[in-house]
């Protein structure tokens, strides 16, 4: 069960405010990290082999469909 904080004074509630600004500002740094590597891992040619593979399945898929129309 998730239990409300009690606080006491407003110095406690201004220290947990603060604790909780830096707990965001960290999660939003570690957000940019992996969004930095991802954009490391995508390569432009890698791109375009799995564009290739893809653009292949595609024109397959539709001949397949026409040839498959034309027999009905």
């Amino acid at each position: 069960m998730n239990t409300k904080p009690v606080f006491t004074s407003f110095e406690e509630i201004d220290h947990r405010l603060k604790i909780l600004k830096l707990q965001r500002q960290i999660e939003m740094e570690q957000i940019k990290l992996h969004v930095r590597g991802a954009k490391k891992n995508i390569v432009p040619v890698a791109m375009m082999g799995g564009v290739g593979k893809w653009s292949k399945r595609l024109l397959i898929s539709f001949l397949s469909k026409k040839i498959l129309k034309k027999f009905r």
